[in-house]
């Protein structure tokens, strides 16, 4: 068995390109176990500045089959994305054996994100691993990974103070927005979405004093998710944006794929669940219920925080709306100090090694199960030989005495035996690290010929 991981992120893909890629995300694992034989778990991880996929590959550690899953991967992306089969391929970062683990590790400390140290991350990565499971695309390695990873991010953050220190995306968008809002307890929001990112923004606008939040869906979930936080549901956003100073978008209602068979087909293409005619009738109506003309309406700010953009980029261009997105984002994200990004660094190479002890350990068992059979082998001749010597010189030992003997034998010879075992583990272990390098260099050989590849 070996790992693999395909990923792909803002690291190395602007923002647009990474919605494009990351279309039908959700859809990947279950295609990639249904489609090939070698694919044996699938866990998938899709959030507003990445888009990865963990595999569990069945195949011999020599490449060929890894190869052949990273392709038969990257062409499943290409046909629910609707981007060249080769534009997949390129898109992705290819790692095997120790490299997944150190870098989902990274991932869900918050040491990978666009904003070093938020906190939603965490339970992204295990919301993955609880979807996969549900839709039976686990494996026993992909559980232990990434349960190991929510671990991980637990000791990172009661072992360092980096989850204070850095900020969570929404949080410093809501900062960036209070230059421009009245006093928090004076802000009237709208907030669009219902998943986890709306209900971090609630919490977030609730801590900071902002009350007067009302929840709007195209999904049709905004009265359930209002009802059980105490917000107010609307189903007219023009309406509710009449008023508004601050509007949170974090649905991602475009660009979705869905499950069709065993297959997928592509959902037509959602337009912008907020676009600027709305924005300029909402705030056209404002201004004639204030008495006022249209360019004096009062500012508002709207913060689009989902990947496959909720807010058409127009708004901007609308006077008096300040329009902050993931990318404006980014450039505003706050620096953290290197020796606490160094500790929380040591935090995971070291779980990411232990990880890696345990599972490529499983390598080395049957060597180690081999020389302790051979020990057993002699420790029964060593003891045999001795009691029939006894027994030559008419000295008969009891049993207790032969059990006695037997002990002393077994103890020296697995003292002995104790650096050997050693040896053997750390031999097997190197092996399967050596065997899984050059899967590495195979899979990264792929992507970097992407064309011949796909072909």
């Amino acid at each position: 068995m070996a790992l693999l991981s395909l990923t792909a992120s803002h690291h190395e893909l602007d923002l647009d390109a990474l919605e494009r890629l990351s279309t039908g995300a959700h859809s990947i694992g279950g295609s990639a176990v249904a489609a090939c034989d070698v694919i044996t778990g699938a866990v998938v991880l899709a959030t507003c500045n990445r888009f990865e996929l963990y595999l569990d590959v069945e195949a011999p550690l020599d490449g060929p089959g890894v190869r052949h899953a990273t392709e038969h991967v990257a062409r499943l992306v290409a046909e629910a994305s609707g981007v060249a089969p080769e534009d997949a391929a390129r898109s992705f970062r290819a790692r095997a054996g120790g490299e997944v683990a150190e870098h989902l590790f990274s991932v869900a400390s918050g040491l990978d994100s666009m904003v070093v140290g938020e906190r939603e991350i965490a339970g992204q990565v295990k919301r993955a691993l609880e979807t996969a499971h549900a839709d039976g695309l686990t494996s026993s390695t992909l559980e232990l990974l990434f349960q190991t990873a929510s671990r991980t991010s637990k000791r990172v953050s009661t072992g360092t103070t980096l989850g204070g220190a850095g900020r969570s995306v929404v949080a410093l968008g809501l900062d960036l927005a209070s230059a421009e809002l009245p006093p928090w307890h004076q802000v009237r929001a709208v907030l669009i979405g219902t998943g986890s990112y709306a209900g971090a923004s609630l919490a977030a606008l609730r801590a900071l004093g902002c009350d007067d939040v009302r929840v709007y869906s195209q999904s049709g979930r905004a009265e359930e998710f209002a009802a059980a936080r105490g917000a107010e549901a609307v189903t007219d956003l023009v309406g509710a944006l009449e008023d508004a100073d601050l509007v949170v978008s974090c649905s991602g209602a475009r660009g979705r794929a869905v499950a069709a068979g065993t297959g997928v087909r592509r959902e037509q293409a959602i337009e912008h669940v907020l676009d600027a005619a709305s924005v300029v009738r909402a705030r056209e109506r404002a201004a004639v219920v204030a008495g006022d003309e249209p360019e004096e309406a009062r500012p508002m700010v709207v913060l689009d925080l989902a990947l496959h953009r909720d807010v058409d980029p127009h708004v901007a261009d609308v006077e008096g709306v300040l329009l902050y997105d993931l990318a404006t984002l980014a450039a505003h994200s706050p620096s953290i100090a290197s020796d606490l990004v160094a500790h929380a660094r040591a935090i995971v190479d070291e779980a990411a090694r232990e990880f890696e002890e345990t599972r490529l350990g499983r390598a080395a068992d049957a060597a180690v199960v081999a020389l302790l059979a051979d020990a057993e082998r002699r420790i029964r001749a060593e003891v045999d030989d001795v009691v029939a010597l006894r027994r030559a010189e008419g000295d008969d030992p009891t049993d207790d005495e032969v059990e006695e003997l037997a002990r002393g034998v077994r103890r020296r010879v697995h003292a002995d035996l104790h650096k050997a075992i050693v040896a053997a583990r750390a031999a097997a272990v190197e092996e399967s690290r050596t065997a899984e390098r050059a899967v590495v260099a195979d899979a990264e050989a792929m992507i970097a010929e992407a064309d011949a590849g796909i072909r």
